[in-house]
């Protein structure tokens, strides 16, 4: 991003209303989050539907954090497909759960492609997952180098 370019707000991909109502998703799986949280959480998971909507054939993955916000998303059947529709690439969930895993490259990779979109990533919400001192989610995915997000094209005919 250039000198004096203001960065792409993520929160714009959907109805205030819709977002409203993620955030509450998030906040109702996670009834201590504050609401200032729960909205980053989900501004981050647009930024991750963007990015694989949009790079289909680039493996990405959430972090811990964002997955929760993404799965707030999904819940929203009907503007997730709008949403995903919109971007270009309908981006399927598939869950993996390993408490241990955390591949740094792949969430570098997953930030870097947020920011060739020219959104900014909250570095905090990206990063390993948390022992709880930043926020606890509900959410109980962390997805392995094996369950990155890849989009298959349908096939044609």
């Amino acid at each position: 991003m250039s000198v004096g370019q203001l960065p792409v707000i993520a929160r714009r991909l959907i109805l205030g209303s819709q977002f409203t109502s993620c955030r509450s998703t998030v906040m109702d799986a996670n009834p201590d989050m504050s609401e200032e949280m729960a909205s980053r959480i989900v501004e981050e998971a647009l930024k991750f539907v963007a990015a694989c909507a949009t790079n289909p054939t680039t493996g990405l993955a959430p972090s811990r954090i964002v997955d929760e916000g993404w799965h707030a998303l999904v819940l929203h059947t009907a503007m997730y497909a709008e949403l995903c529709g919109r971007l270009g690439s309908f981006v399927h969930h598939f869950p993996g759960y390993d408490p241990t895993n955390y591949d740094p490259p792949i969430i570098d990779r997953t930030r870097e492609t947020i920011t060739s979109l020219g959104y900014e990533a909250d570095p905090e919400l990206w990063g390993p997952p948390s022992d709880g001192t930043l926020v606890s989610v509900a959410a109980q995915c962390q997805h392995a180098p094996d369950c990155t997000i890849v989009i298959v094209p349908k096939p044609k005919g």
